[in-house]
């Protein structure tokens, strides 16, 4: 072994009572695993499928149905502890994804995964902090020599892929306090994801309260000074907002674009930057349309048609992007739109499918209350919004901790 081999063998953060341990050895996964392919026959238990960046779920939650069908019993019987190796790629794990099974005490999945137990003397939680980081991928890319297969699947033979090798600390007391870290890092985690689908829930029932519902003109909360204030006033979205939509320069045209303009498409109304550019040329020989920071932006077009935002960006829209300018408050609209959401696309967007227009989007009919009104809600949600975006922005500076964590306790491939 050479000494740049040697290297990797040693991770770049140590706890200080394993420092005087030495190197590092490697691990194939053939050797401390035992590969699983006892199948679940008439035994009747859960069948899991497997999403990237979550892990085990069951396919009714997935699919909305067990699609195991006459296949179920090929499924492969799994029990806690036992890992699974999914073949599909995805954006973060694109040479697929491998997860621990921690849920349930027995599941069966299917047998196009490639399912195995770690022996005994090694510790499973150890070797979590490698799948999560995908170190298994960046060895796996040599085998990929075509893309997925009909079924989606990457072209992974199970000696492939039991052939990955995973640097091991030579005591299990490393390996442990290595897993400890990591689980417990995991789990402040996952105790801040709650914490955020709470907030989110908040809002939801505070939206349920402080808005109408269908048919009704006066919400079921309001603030003291304006409990007797009478009821709301209707109007539609066409008759209280100025609205417009936008345009697309000729793409042929290459002085139309990688200008100053930030040019919005339908997916981008939330976002703080734009993909493309346009130049003042493009501006003016189309019929994109500038908006200005605090605009309510609707995606009429896409995948997320229904979609509202208030933009946080000077720019152009397409043609897929209704803007509104409420005569009176913004954010007031935008609070109420994001509430009608599910109506809207129930209404309009029948099974999910289908496009929104602009004349549909001025034709809802919202109630109003006076301004002063108006502003005391949107300050109220706009709070919950923050408390929202820090909450999340928190979580992802975690992630991005554990992330820069496991480059250290973890030696690198190739180094």
């Amino acid at each position: 072994m050479s000494e740049n081999e040697k290297a990797i063998l040693i991770p770049s953060l140590r706890f200080p009572e394993f420092c005087s341990d030495g190197k590092w050895h490697n691990c194939c996964l053939d050797d401390i695993s035992i590969r699983i392919t006892k199948k679940v026959g008439d035994k009747q238990l859960v069948t899991l499928s497997i999403s990237a960046g979550v892990g085990f779920v069951s396919q009714i939650e997935k699919f909305s149905r067990d699609i195991s069908g006459k296949q179920y019993s090929n499924y492969i019987h799994l029990k806690n502890g036992d890992f699974s190796y999914n073949k599909g790629n995805s954006k973060r794990f694109p040479q697929g994804c491998i997860y621990e099974l921690t849920e349930y005490e027995e599941a069966a999945v299917p047998n196009a995964f490639i399912s195995f137990r770690l022996q005994d003397r090694y510790v499973s939680n150890f070797y979590k902090g490698y799948f999560d980081s995908n170190f298994h991928g960046k060895q796996l890319m040599k085998f990929i020599t075509s893309g997925a297969r009909s079924d989606g699947l990457l072209n992974i033979s199970p000696s492939d892929f039991f052939s990955i090798i995973l640097p091991t600390p030579n005591k299990k007391e490393e390996q442990q306090k290595i897993a400890d870290c990591i689980t417990s890092l995991d789990d402040l985690i996952g105790a801040e994801d709650r914490k955020l689908s709470l907030l989110n829930s908040h809002k939801i029932g505070l939206m349920q309260k402080l808005f109408p519902v269908e048919g009704e003109a006066i919400p079921g909360w309001r603030f003291p000074e304006y409990e007797g204030n009478g009821g709301w006033e209707g109007k539609t979205l066409g008759n209280s907002c100025v609205s417009f939509s936008g345009g697309t320069p000729d793409t042929s045209n290459r002085t139309y674009y990688n200008g100053s303009i930030p040019f919005i498409r339908s997916g981008e109304i939330d976002k703080n930057t734009t993909e493309l550019f346009i130049t003042k040329n493009g501006l003016d020989n189309s019929a994109a349309k500038m908006v200005r920071i605090g605009d309510i932006l609707v995606a009429l077009y896409g995948a997320n048609s229904g979609e509202v935002s208030l933009s946080k960006i000077d720019g152009a829209i397409n043609q897929a992007i209704l803007c509104l300018q409420h005569e009176t408050n913004n954010t007031f609209v935008y609070h109420y739109l994001f509430y009608m959401k599910n109506w809207i696309t129930t209404t309009y967007l029948q099974g999910g499918q289908g496009n929104l227009s602009g004349e549909i989007v001025k034709s809802i009919k919202l109630y109003f209350p006076k301004p002063e009104e108006q502003q005391k809600i949107a300050d109220c949600l706009s709070s919950l919004d923050d408390c929202i975006t820090l909450q999340w922005g928190k979580i992802e500076a975690l992630r991005l901790h554990k992330k820069g964590l496991l480059q250290g306790l973890f030696p690198s491939v190739g180094k």
